[in-house]
């Protein structure tokens, strides 16, 4: 205790100097110094000061060799005696000052970059050249591309078999000399299986979806990887090539698995001051027949409290059952019953479907199914039932960075959903899309560019003949905020007096996000929307607008989205409103 006391009375007397050095190498020096990082500490202590001078050496001479210089001298001196001279068993009980001293000298450049032989398509770093820097990293990277060149093309295996690196101190210039083995080109084998407690292991092979009898490639382990991790049943998946070749020139593997909790319960809530509190929870099964079957079970209130229509409810279930067909295909049961209460009308509704979903690869996937949907609609014109078989049919399409808070990237989604009309009902195909792109500037994109498209048609049945959840609204947190929820339609029924949805949607949206600081946010918006409808007095169709500003503050699950809106254009509504929810807007 009085050895620590005395140290931490002892101001340390602490020097870094790099003579000759850019400020960019300089900076990095400094990066790397344990030393330096160290003499910070409020209270430096002398044994984590010695220790890290001591580690000093090899960190800043592998610092100044990734950036070419094969020539510098290091000195660290600790109390006048350089630390590596100094026994472990010696290390000083108190330390008043360190000299760290770093002559890098000049910097190398590649005379030979070579590495032979390489795979077709094999892409090496472009520093590796000659008379570029030579940099120690680029010869990592570059080996690491050749082997990885000749994996890509089967031939697991592959290796670095020489290297030679030679350094001409007189004219500073180094050859590299690497030697790849490719060795035999292999298929891959069998997969062994463990740690699966409550899935079957038929249905593990079956989601796993191993390529036997396939050429070796590190992208078809990779698939296997995510085919499992969407699953949501396990919290780690781990697949290993073995390292000894099979007969034949194959490849086994190991897959090992920690099954996670079968169960999930999960709620949200969203409040707008003029449409009122939104509330949805869900009860989730990941694994509900022991062969990886995902039960969810959903309900949805919303509009309580709100200024407009009256509560509307929603009670859904979907069943999932992945590989079917293939190991990419999942099939799904999924039914609905709901009841909306509108100003124009109400409706209870309740549907049944079935279909498949298909992963084309990690950005691309698409859906198809049928559908049996029923609804009855009350109205000024009395009751109306509605009856349709449907067949939906959707393509996704998403490379955002993040699905929460996206920075940069696109997000597409186009669905088709013909539909034949019973007892009455008119037969058409109804089209959606919603298309989104972000676009981040700024030190490391503090300000984001968002915008967004969303476009819907009904073509076929007359107004009056078609389904009320195929028509288009438009207002609200969905649309257009600032506007109340579904404000803008079409009033072309009963000679104009009856109000319903149009058959035609356009919606755009534009954001601007900036970062105040790692946490809060600032986004200024501006909505607009267009509703059209043919019907039997012809075409009617009109906007409205809305724009706004909002709070966001970042957490783990998604930043806590506040905004203010009013309305900009139109005659659909007045005075500001007020959006709760979590997750950006689009």
């Amino acid at each position: 205790m009085a050895v620590a006391m005395a140290q931490s009375l002892v101001a340390l007397d602490f020097s870094f100097e790099t003579p000759g050095a850019s400020e960019d190498l300089r900076a990095i020096l400094r990066g790397a110094s344990l030393t330096r990082e160290a003499s910070q500490a409020k209270t430096p202590d002398a044994q984590d000061l010695f220790a890290s001078a001591r580690a000093d050496y090899a960190r800043l001479l592998g610092a100044l060799y990734d950036q070419g210089y094969y020539s510098g001298r290091i000195s660290i001196r600790v109390d006048g005696r350089e630390a590596a001279a100094i026994a472990p068993m010696d290390a000083p009980d108190t330390i008043n000052a360190i000299r760290v001293t770093i002559e890098p000298g000049p910097q190398f450049h590649f005379g030979a970059a070579e590495i032979a032989p390489l795979a077709r398509d094999t892409e090496l770093p472009q520093g590796f050249a000659t008379g570029a820097s030579a940099r120690s990293g680029l010869i990592v990277e570059a080996a690491t591309a050749g082997v990885e060149g000749w994996r890509n093309q089967g031939h697991a295996k592959a290796k670095v078999s020489s290297q030679s690196l030679t350094a001409d101190h007189r004219t500073q210039i180094l050859d590299a000399h690497i030697g790849l083995a490719p060795g035999p080109q292999l298929s891959f084998g069998k997969m062994s299986i463990d740690g699966y407690e409550r899935l079957r292991p038929k249905r593990l092979v079956e989601i796993a979806g191993f390529p036997t009898g396939e050429r070796f490639d590190p992208a078809k382990l990779e698939e296997v990887r995510a085919r499992l991790r969407r699953t949501g049943i396990f919290s780690s998946v781990t697949l290993t090539e073995d390292e000894a070749v099979g007969p034949g020139n194959t490849l086994d593997a190991s897959l090992s698995v920690v099954e996670d909790k079968t169960r999930r319960i999960g709620f949200g809530a969203e409040l707008a001051s003029l449409d009122g509190l939104t509330l949805n929870g869900y009860w989730l099964h990941r694994n509900l027949f022991h062969g990886g079957e995902r039960f969810r079970a959903e309900a949805d209130i919303s509009g309580i409290g709100g200024a407009t229509g009256g509560l509307d409810y929603t009670l859904g279930a979907r069943l999932d059952r992945p590989a079917t067909l293939s190991p990419d295909t999942s099939a799904y049961l999924e039914t609905e019953l709901s009841r909306l209460n509108q100003d124009d009308y109400t409706e209870d509704a309740f549907s049944f479907g079935l279909g498949f979903d298909h992963i084309f690869n990690p950005r691309l996937t698409g859906s198809a199914g049928v559908e049996y949907g029923w609804s009855r609609v009350e109205d000024s014109l009395g009751t109306t039932i509605f009856r349709q078989i449907a067949v939906p049919i959707a393509l996704t399409w998403d490379n955002r960075d993040t699905v929460t808070d996206a920075t940069r990237g696109y997000y597409g989604k186009a669905t088709l959903t013909p539909f034949v009309g019973l007892s009455g009902t008119g037969s058409g195909a109804q089209m959606t899309g919603d298309f989104r792109a972000y676009r981040g500037f700024g030190a490391e994109d503090r300000f984001v560019l968002a915008g967004r498209l969303q476009l819907g048609a009904v073509f076929g049945p007359s107004l009056e003949d078609t389904p009320r959840d195929y028509l288009f609204y438009s207002g609200g947190g969905g649309t257009v905020r600032g506007q109340p929820y579904q404000s803008l339609g079409v009033s072309i029924l009963n000679g104009g007096t009856q109000r319903t949805g149009g058959t035609q949607f356009l919606g755009l949206s534009g954001e601007l996000r900036g970062g105040v600081t790692d946490t809060i946010g600032l986004v200024g918006f501006y909505d607009a929307g267009f509703i059209s409808a043919d019907g039997p007095s012809g075409t009617v169709d009109d906007w409205h607008a809305g724009a706004g500003i909002g709070l966001r503050y970042k957490t783990g699950i998604g930043p806590i989205r506040l905004d203010v809106a009013a309305p900009v254009g139109g005659d659909t509504g007045e005075g500001a409103q007020l959006y709760l929810g979590i997750g950006q807007a689009f």
